[in-house]
């Protein structure tokens, strides 16, 4: 999960400060001296760290905050004012053509997972009535315009190829003709990348530039080489003045030191990051949602649009009813679980959720096999037992596990889970539709 040893160690920090009754200027310090040292661990880089730190400290010292009656509160307001600030307030939109196509040019090293991203964008955008058009523009890298077109075809958008004979100058061109002639309305061109930065791959990507002038120019970068990150990030602005940066791996770094970073030393914003190996596991870049998460504040909004998209609001609506009335059957656990694994990591889920910590609850992420353990259980049993699982006994247990292929271990673990589901799911129905508007409930019950 991305910043979670981060995440860990600040909120561990501000516990001890929300535990004070009144706060001084010693506490301050010593509470930032251990914030320095968590965002120096993750990666996040040193100038940035000082800057971070001096800012938050001069504002923690000030007379409003050690003259509240909730000093330690007032600090970690602060904290995650500056870190929105830090990565740049608010979401940052792709830079829009006047008269289409708007032209998006991705460009970063070899290795970073800029065709992914390419098919990723187009499919975003695609989900939001826009026509794109891929570019196979990388004629280096072997298998790279197959690998484009596999991923065009898998989503339904067409790939502009001239093959690998043909100058990526060329290649840019004919692409944006071709994209007028069919009325695409963004044209999203896949560059070469090398292991390194060199100048014979700088001067392409200038001409590219020159040539089409794009509206906005993408850093792909992979989030879990840290530094490194920033570092390529900085000689692409230089040479390219780029638009904003796309951070692959977003998922898998769990320092985070790029996504703090990036913004404060190039001045340009991450808009997107990647959180996943499928096409659909892309997500428009919140500084101020992700500063919520990594304070362990929760990030309801993501929470809402990831179910949105995973879930039928009609069969949502039926679920609900179903676990306020006590009706929830094991057939409707199963549909949950397929449910909730199509939004993602349930670990990353229940973080999001305001006041609550997966860490507490254990290994509760399903995996692929468990997920089809479960099914061969749950369809194993009668229609009765489905919706009356408290009728199942000893000998029962032993009948579905010998029909499933499983263990009767397997079979008490799945229904210790469903009975942990149950009063959870009732306890997050209640709980989140509190303090909201009518019709705004928890996403997976609304």
């Amino acid at each position: 999960m991305a910043f979670e040893g981060l995440s860990s160690k600040l909120q561990e920090t501000f516990k001890k400060l929300k535990g004070k009754g009144r706060l001084n200027e010693k506490d301050v310090k010593e509470s930032m001296r251990e914030v320095k040292l968590a965002l120096l661990e993750a990666d996040v880089n040193y100038k940035v760290v000082k800057d971070f730190i001096n800012t938050v400290t001069a504002r923690a010292v000030g007379q409003d905050v050690m003259e509240s009656l909730t000093p330690g509160q007032h600090v970690v307001k602060i904290v995650h004012e500056e870190l929105v600030s830090l990565m740049g307030s608010s979401e940052t939109k792709i830079n829009i053509s006047p008269a289409p196509p708007t032209i998006i040019m991705l460009v970063g090293l070899q290795g970073a997972g800029k065709t992914t991203m390419a098919g990723k964008l187009a499919l975003h955008l695609k989900k939001q009535g826009r026509k794109p058009l891929l570019v196979a523009g990388d004629i280096y890298r072997p298998a790279a315009i197959k690998q484009l077109q596999v991923l065009g075809a898998q989503i339904d958008v067409p790939v502009f190829s001239l093959g690998d004979k043909v100058s990526p100058v060329d290649i840019a061109k004919g692409a944006l003709e071709n994209a007028k002639k069919l009325s695409k309305d963004y044209v999203i061109i896949d560059t070469a990348g090398r292991l390194h930065i060199d100048e014979e791959l700088m001067l392409e990507l200038k001409n590219i530039k020159s040539e089409v002038k794009p509206n906005e120019i993408m850093l792909v970068v992979d989030a879990m080489t840290g530094q490194d990150a920033v570092n390529v990030a900085e000689h692409f602005n230089k040479d390219l003045d780029i638009n904003g940066v796309t951070l692959t791996k977003y998922d898998g770094d769990t320092r985070g030191g790029a996504a703090l970073s990036i913004r404060a030393v190039t001045g340009k914003p991450i808009k997107f990051v990647g959180i996943g190996e499928k096409l659909s596991d892309f997500e428009v870049f919140h500084p101020d949602r992700v500063a919520s998460r990594i304070l362990g504040m929760g990030d309801v909004l993501s929470l809402i649009e990831k179910a949105q998209g995973a879930i039928d609001e009609k069969e949502a609506l039926e679920m609900q009813q179903k676990i306020m009335t006590q009706q929830f059957s094991l057939d409707d656990f199963l549909k949950q679980m397929q449910q909730m694994k199509k939004m993602g990591s349930i670990k990353d889920i229940i973080n999001m959720i305001p006041g609550m910590d997966s860490k507490k609850m254990g290994d509760i992420d399903i995996d692929n096999k468990e997920m089809a353990h479960s099914e061969a259980i749950i369809r194993s049993m009668t229609a009765k037992e489905r919706l009356k699982p408290e009728i199942i006994n000893s000998s029962r247990k032993k009948r579905i596990a010998n029909g499933s292929g499983t263990s009767i271990q397997d079979v008490n673990k799945l229904l210790q889970g469903f009975d942990q589901s149950k009063k959870l799911m009732k306890q997050l129905a209640g709980g989140m539709g509190k303090g909201m508007k009518k019709g705004k409930q928890f996403p997976f019950f609304k």
